[in-house]
C-alpha cells in the first residue's frame, strides 16, 4: 500500500530506465533496419 500513489505517479525509476534502455534498443533496430532497405534498393536498381 506503501508504493501506490508512485503507480499513478508516473511510476518509478527503476522501470523508467528500462523504458529508456527499450526505446534505445528500438531506435538502433530501427536504424539497422533502414540501412538495410536503403541497401537492398540501391541493389535491386530502384
Amino acid at each position: 500500500m506503501d508504493g501506490m500513489a508512485g503507480l499513478f505517479e508516473g511510476g518509478d525509476q527503476g522501470s523508467k530506465a528500462a523504458s529508456e534502455a527499450e526505446i534505445t534498443k528500438l531506435h538502433a533496430k530501427i536504424g539497422q533496419l533502414v540501412v538495410e532497405r536503403n541497401f537492398l534498393a540501391k541493389a535491386s536498381g530502384r
